[in-house]
C-alpha cells in the first residue's frame, strides 16, 4: 500500500488460557495450533499481519471458529492481544489509557453486529440516536443527525415505529444507521445480514454497497458466506484456526488459490463471474482495436470471446489502454465447470 494504512496488524497472537503472556515468551516457534490446544491453550489469532488501507473494504472470511470474529476484536481492542502489534491511525492501540481508547471507540469506530441489539422501548429515532446521547451532544444536533442517517438507510417514513414493528431487514437498517449516526471513519460489521433471509440479504448487501459507494469508509466485514465475500470485497483475508491462509483480491484468490484450504473455499465458484478482464491484461502486448472495460468480468464478456477473432483483445481503464487480454485465457474461465 502506498500511504500508510487506516489499521496495521503485525505478527499478532491472541491465546486464551490460564497465563497466556507467560505462555507465548516460552512457546516454541511454528507451534501449531494443535499443539498450542494440547498445551491447554487456545490460539485465538495465530501470528497475523494485515493491514486495511483508507476506503477499503476487506472481508474476513472462515468457518465457525476460524478467529475472524476474535481478530476484529483485537482491532478495536475488545481483545488484548497477547503478543504482536495493532496501530490504528499510527497509534499503537496497546499503548493507550482507557480514556484515549473509549474516545478512539466514540469518535473513529462503529460497530454492527448479527444481533441488532435495539433498545425495544425506543423509536428507530431515538434507536440511532442513542450514542450521539452517550456522547453528550444536544438535543436537537442528535436529532437532526438521526434524521440524516434514517433517510440514508432508507427508512424516512419509520422513525416513529418501534423495533417490534419492523421486519428483520429493517432493523438490521437501524444497527446500520445507528453506527454511521457517529460518522466512523472506520467500520467493523460482524456478519450483520447472516440472520436475514436470502432475498433480504441480497437487498441489504446492495444497500450496503451503495452507502460505501457514497461514504467511503474504510471497512471490515465478517462473513462466513463466500458469494457475500465476493461480492463486497476489495480484498478477502481467509482465515483457518487463528492464521490467515490468503489475503488478497476476489480475482486473485479464486485464480492462484495459496493452500488447499482456500482451493476448497474456491473450487465451486464460478469463475467467470468474478474474473475481471483488468486481472488477465498484460501490457507487453496490448492487441488492436475496440477495447474492453478493466472491470468487465468474464461472465459479461462471454460473447465477445466466442464470437470475436482477435487473439489478444485491448483492456481500457478509465478510457486509457492498459494492457492486452488473451482470448484464449478468457474462454479457458469461461468454459471452466468449477
Amino acid at each position: 500500500m502506498t500511504e500508510t494504512p487506516v489499521i496495521s496488524c503485525k505478527n499478532v497472537w491472541k491465546i486464551f488460557g490460564p497465563d497466556p503472556a507467560a505462555y507465548i515468551k516460552q512457546m516454541p516457534q511454528d507451534h501449531s495450533f494443535d499443539a498450542i490446544r494440547a498445551d491447554g491453550y487456545i490460539a485465538g489469532v495465530k501470528d497475523v499481519s494485515i493491514e486495511v488501507g483508507r476506503g477499503e473494504m476487506l472481508v474476513i472470511m472462515g468457518l465457525s471458529g476460524s478467529g475472524k470474529s476474535t481478530l476484529v476484536r483485537c482491532f478495536s481492542r475488545l481483545h488484548d492481544i497477547t503478543g504482536g502489534t495493532i496501530e490504528v491511525e499510527g497509534q499503537d492501540i496497546m499503548q493507550l489509557s482507557e480514556k484515549e481508547l473509549i474516545e478512539l471507540r466514540r469518535n473513529k469506530m462503529g460497530m454492527v453486529f448479527q444481533s441488532f441489539g435495539l433498545l425495544p422501548h425506543r423509536t428507530v429515532l431515538e434507536n440511532v440516536a442513542f450514542p450521539l446521547e452517550m456522547r453528550g451532544q444536544d438535543k436537537h444536533e442528535r436529532r437532526a443527525r438521526a434524521m440524516e442517517v434514517v433517510k440514508l438507510v432508507g427508512l424516512e417514513g419509520r422513525e416513529e415505529y418501534f423495533p417490534r414493528e419492523l421486519s428483520g431487514g429493517q432493523q438490521q437498517r437501524v444497527g446500520i444507521a445507528r453506527s454511521l449516526a457517529i460518522e466512523p471513519d472506520i467500520w467493523f460489521l460482524d456478519e450483520p445480514f447472516s440472520a436475514l433471509d436470502p432475498l433480504i440479504r441480497r437487498e441489504m448487501q446492495d444497500e450496503f454497497l451503495r452507502l460505501q459507494d457514497m461514504l467511503g469508509k474504510t471497512i471490515v466485514f465478517i462473513t462466513h458466506d463466500f458469494d457475500e465475500a465476493l461480492r463486497l470485497a476489495d480484498r478477502i483475508a481467509i482465515m483457518k484456526d487463528g492464521a490467515v491462509e490468503q489475503c488478497d483480491t476476489p480475482d486473485q484468490i479464486v485464480l492462484h488459490p495459496a493452500t488447499e484450504y482456500v482451493r476448497k473455499f474456491t473450487e465451486e465458484i464460478d469463475k467467470a463471474r468474478v474474473v475481471h478482464a483488468g486481472v488477465l491484461a498484460s501490457p507487453d502486448n496490448k492487441g488492436e482495436g475496440e477495447p474492453v472495460d478493466a472491470g468487465a468480468t468474464i461472465q459479461e464478456l462471454a460473447k465477445l470471446l466466442v464470437h470475436d477473432t482477435r487473439d489478444v483483445i485491448p483492456v481500457a481503464k478509465q478510457g486509457q489502454v492498459i494492457g492486452g487480454m488473451e482470448r484464449q485465457a478468457g474462454l479457458t474461465i469461461l468454459l471452466e465447470t468449477g
